[in-house]
């Protein structure tokens, strides 16, 4: 049986570790997006207690749709920037989630929404040819980190996603709608207590918590995946 979710630790995305995935020439930028591909499918497969994670190159490419040397190349970023180590298994495919805390400190991950015949539907169409896609990405993993659990939403404005992701605001909309279209998150929208003519958005991610939205608890949201409001 699939787990719901998955365990995904957190810390580094709200130190603002998103901001050093970056879009350059050369191919840093394809390597960046591999990266955060490695990292969904790793985190999928780690263990609950440790964080650990055994999976061979054929399997994680499986998953993520990669090819062997891209998954080398996102591996490295990933090591570089300290969020996956090697695992302590001399000889073996392990990968251990750096800062793993079973307790705390960790934000949840979907896992069985994201899989169609064992493979990670949406990164199907994923070339690594498009900043779009790396900033989508960053989007989500940020989405996952500040989600509310009692909301179920993810409450920031474009401010603080330029401040904690180092997306250029005018490419913050076109990433959010791509992730949307990706059937990765639901946008809601509200209307503000103290200025009802003032609309902002808040982001729900398909997979967690499906019941806990606004038409269950009545917390006077409507669901939007067009028209974004900044």
């Amino acid at each position: 049986m699939i787990d719901e979710w998955v365990r995904l630790p957190s810390r580094w995305i709200n130190d603002k570790g998103l901001g050093y995935f970056s879009w350059k020439a050369g191919g840093e930028g394809s390597a960046h997006t591999a990266a955060l591909m490695a990292l969904t499918a790793i985190a999928h497969g780690a263990i609950p207690e440790t964080g650990l994670t055994r999976g061979t190159y054929d399997e994680l490419c499986a998953a993520t749709g990669l090819s062997r040397a891209k998954l080398s190349n996102g591996l490295d970023v990933l090591r570089e920037f300290e969020i996956v180590g090697r695992g302590p298994e001399s000889g073996r495919s392990t990968y251990q989630l750096l800062g793993y805390n079973f307790n705390r400190g960790w934000a949840k991950l979907p896992k069985k929404s994201m899989y169609s015949h064992g493979r990670i539907t949406a990164f199907a169409d994923f070339q690594l040819r498009k900043p779009i896609e790396l900033e989508a990405l960053k989007l989500f993993f940020l989405f996952v980190a500040r989600r509310g659990n009692d909301t179920n939403v993810a409450n920031i404005g474009y401010e603080k996603i330029e401040e904690y992701t180092d997306i250029q605001r005018p490419r913050i909309k076109p990433a959010i709608s791509y992730l949307a279209s990706l059937s990765l998150i639901y946008v809601e929208h509200f209307t503000s207590r103290t200025s009802p003519e003032r609309i902002s958005s808040g982001y729900r991610i398909v997979g967690i918590d499906p019941h806990n939205h606004a038409g269950t608890t009545g917390r006077g949201q409507t669901d939007y995946t067009e028209e974004l409001q900044s």
